[in-house]
């Protein structure tokens, strides 16, 4: 792991701190930094990221319209 000084100019810093204060839940500046980095070297094909889980529906359907409200019945029963 390296540590490393930046400088960012006003406009970025500016809008770094609006992000940070905005959130519900407390961030660090680390965290920030470092999400942002890796999404940008992930975009660029210089680092692997994790894949989108993507749900497709079956092409034909199960036939049974109460799986959203009884899943936990539908999974025990496996």
């Amino acid at each position: 792991m390296i540590q490393a000084n930046i400088t960012l100019p006003d406009n970025l810093e500016q809008a770094l701190e609006r992000f940070v204060k905005e959130q519900e839940v407390p961030v660090q500046l680390t965290a920030v930094v470092q999400a942002a980095i890796g999404e940008y070297l992930g975009e660029r094909g210089y680092l692997r990221t994790s894949s989108t889980l993507r749900i497709r529906p079956a092409k034909r359907g199960s036939g049974r319209k109460d799986i959203s409200i009884s899943h936990d019945r539908y999974l025990a029963s496996k």
